[in-house]
C-alpha cells in the first residue's frame, strides 16, 4: 500500500488521467456487449431518454415531446451528435466531463493544501478511479456535467474570480436544482462583517457573485422559455420539487410515499422538507468561515441527499466529488477510512437485491427495500457525524496552536 501511494505521488497527473480515460473507454465498450446479452441493461434508461430528446432537437422540435424528459434542453442539444455521428457520443462526452472533474479536483486540492502535489494527485485519484463514478458516467448519466459546473464554481471562487464563479454557479442551478442549497455558504464568507446584520452587507465580491449568478440563471431560463414555453419550466424546474419515485428509491421516506402515492397532502411535503431545511441552515451557520467552505458544501450535499424524499444512485456523486477536497484535512486514519468505506458500501449494496427482485422479478419487496433504506440512512448519518467530529478536532487543534504562537 505504501509503495502504491508513493508511485501515485510520483506519477505524472497526465498518466493518471490517461489510465482513467482508458478504463472508461473499456467500460463503454463492455456496456455495448452487456446490453445485448443481459436482462439487466448496463446503459441507464435516462440515456435513452436523452437520445430521444436529442433526436427531436435535431429535427427542429422540442425535446419535451419525449415523455419523461425532465432536464435542461442543453443536455439534449449537447447530445445531438448521438443522432448523426454515433449513439456512443453522449457516453464519451460524459466520461470526458468525468475526467475533467478529476482534473479540477486536482487543481482545487493544490489551491488549498499549500501546493502539495502528491496529496492533490491522491485526491484526484479518489474520484478518477472510484468504481461508482466510472459506472455512472459510462452508463450514460449526465451527472458529470453538473459536477464540472459545481467544481468550476469552487475553483474560480478560490481564485477570487467571483463573476466567473457566479456564471458557473448559475449554470449548475439551471442544469440541476440542488446546488441552490450552496447559496448562503458561498455568500456568507464574502464580508468582513459579523452577526445577523452581516447578511445585509453588500460587499463588492458578494455583488459580483450574486449578480453573475442571477443574470446567468435568468438568461438561460428566459431563452429556453421563449423557445419551448411553459413545458420547459414545468419539466426542468417545477417537477423536481414535487417528484415522487416509488420504484427505486434509497430515501428513508420511500415506504411512506409508496403507501400515500394516491394522496397529494401538503402536510407530507412539509414533513419531508422541514428536517432537511433546518439542517441545511444549521450547517451553513456552523461552518460559515471561508476556510471551511469545502467542508460546508460537502456537509450540505450529504444532508440534502440523505434527507431527500427521492434518492437515486446518481445523487451519490454529488458529494463524492467534494469528499476528496475535504478528506486530506480531516487526518483520518487508514482504519477509519477502511471501516467507513465498508460500512457505506455494504449499506448501499445490500439495498440492491430487494430492489432487483422488485424491478425485474415483480416480487413484493417494498418492506425490505424500506428497511434497507433505513440502514443506509443510518450509515450516512453515522459517517457524516464522525467526519464533523474529526473536522472540529482539527479546527480546535489549529486554534490551540495559533493561541500558543500568540503567547510566544
Amino acid at each position: 500500500m505504501f509503495n502504491l501511494l508513493e508511485w501515485i505521488k510520483s506519477a505524472n497527473i497526465q498518466t493518471l488521467i490517461s489510465c482513467a480515460a482508458l478504463i472508461r473507454l473499456i467500460l463503454i465498450g463492455y456496456g455495448q456487449h452487456h446490453d445485448v446479452v443481459s436482462e439487466v441493461k448496463y446503459t441507464d434508461i435516462d440515456y435513452t431518454v436523452f437520445t430521444d430528446a436529442a433526436r427531436y432537437v435535431h429535427e427542429g422540435e422540442s425535446p419535451y415531446r419525449r415523455l419523461t424528459y425532465r432536464y435542461s434542453p442543453l443536455i439534449a442539444i449537447l447530445l445531438t451528435p448521438n443522432i448523426f455521428l454515433t449513439p456512443l457520443f453522449g457516453k464519451i462526452l460524459f466520461s470526458c466531463m468525468d475526467i475533467l472533474a478529476g482534473y479540477l479536483i486536482y487543481l482545487i486540492s493544490r489551491q488549498q493544501i499549500g501546493g502539495d502535489e502528491g496529496m492533490s494527485k491522491i485526491a484526484a485519484l479518489a474520484w478518477l478511479f472510484n468504481p461508482l463514478v466510472m459506472n455512472i458516467s459510462t452508463r450514460g448519466s449526465a451527472e458529470s456535467l453538473i459536477i464540472v459546473t459545481v467544481l468550476l464554481t469552487i475553483f474560480f471562487y478560490n481564485q477570487k474570480l467571483y463573476i466567473l464563479s457566479g456564471i458557473f454557479y448559475g449554470l449548475s442551478i439551471h442544469l440541476k436544482i440542488y446546488p441552490i442549497v450552496y447559496c448562503l455558504a458561498l455568500y456568507n464568507p464574502l464580508t468582513d462583517k459579523s452577526g445577523v446584520l452581516s447578511l445585509l452587507h453588500l460587499s463588492r465580491p458578494r455583488m459580483r457573485l450574486v449578480l453573475s449568478t442571477v443574470v446567468t440563471l435568468i438568461l438561460l431560463t428566459v431563452t429556453f422559455y421563449n423557445q419551448y414555453g411553459e413545458i420547459f419550466l414545468e419539466e426542468a424546474y417545477f417537477y423536481h420539487f414535487t417528484r415522487k419515485d416509488i420504484r427505486h428509491n434509497f430515501s428513508v421516506y420511500f415506504y411512506m410515499l409508496y403507501l400515500t402515492v394516491e394522496f397529494d397532502d401538503i402536510g407530507l411535503n412539509i414533513m419531508t422538507f422541514l428536517p432537511q431545511l433546518i439542517l441545511l441552515l444549521a450547517i451553513t451557520h456552523r461552518f460559515h468561515n471561508i476556510y471551511e467552505l469545502n467542508f460546508c458544501l460537502f456537509c450540505l450535499t450529504v444532508v440534502f441527499v440523505t434527507f431527500n424524499k427521492v434518492v437515486t444512485a446518481q445523487y451519490f456523486v454529488w458529494y463524492f466529488c467534494l469528499l476528496p477536497l475535504v478528506a486530506p484535512s480531516l487526518r483520518l486514519t487508514k482504519k477509519q477510512i477502511i471501516l467507513g468505506s465498508i460500512l457505506w458500501g455494504f449499506a448501499q449494496s445490500s439495498w440492491l437485491l430487494p430492489a432487483y427482485l422488485l424491478e425485474f422479478k415483480g416480487s413484493n419487496t417494498y418492506m425490505f427495500i424500506w428497511l434497507e433504506s433505513l440502514a443506509f440512512f443510518s450509515a450516512n448519518i453515522g459517517i457524516l457525524a464522525k467526519l464533523i467530529r474529526k473536522h472540529k478536532e482539527v479546527i480546535n487543534t489549529i486554534n490551540a496552536e495559533c493561541d500558543i504562537k500568540k503567547l510566544d
